[in-house]
């Protein structure tokens, strides 16, 4: 199985994955900018875009990639990923799909206000202008298709290990 967690840059996905792993016997975290990260290597080669995401070649990577490893590594893969566009999320999950894995969609999510000051308040990666210009994204994804395609779960006033305890009772 796959724990996707999705929601904005900044919301508390890698250190709620860390603590998710740390409560789910037999899993482990894979994160898909990795992925992205090695198509960069070979950025010369692909058209200029914001967003390694844009490529098409990432979306069916992280899904053979995934798959890969999950046959590798067994047990459940912990996925913290911004996906904010749906084509990109339906390519992503279908191709999993197609593969019998399950996908657990979660979404982390916190008011703008709380995002922008967590953001601003970083002191491992500090400001990023990069994260901020995602809060506005991520506020229309999640009206327009998101939270009706996951379930929420609500950071504002959370910590990451209650956070990360709800994710784990959410799963079957």
């Amino acid at each position: 199985m796959i724990v996707w967690l999705n929601g904005t840059h900044g919301v508390g996905k890698t250190t709620t994955a860390a603590l998710v792993q740390e409560l789910l016997p037999g899993s482990h975290v894979f994160d898909a900018e990795k992925v992205g990260e090695t198509l960069m290597d070979v950025r010369p080669a692909l058209p200029p875009t914001g967003n390694f995401q844009d490529w098409a070649p990432w979306r069916p990577l992280v899904v053979e990639t995934a798959r890969h490893v999950l046959d590798f590594v067994g047990g459940t893969l912990v996925m913290p990923m911004t996906v904010l566009v749906e084509e990109y999320w339906r390519e992503i999950s279908g191709g999993l799909a197609a593969h019998g894995i399950p996908v657990r969609h979660l979404v982390l999510h916190a008011e703008p206000d709380t995002l922008r000051a967590r953001i601003l308040g970083d002191t491992v990666l500090g400001p990023s202008p990069f994260r901020l210009a995602y809060v506005d994204a991520y506020a229309h994804a999640a009206r327009t298709w998101l939270h009706a395609d996951a379930q929420v779960v609500d950071t504002t006033h959370r910590t990451a290990a209650e956070v990360a305890a709800q994710v784990v009772a959410a799963l079957p």
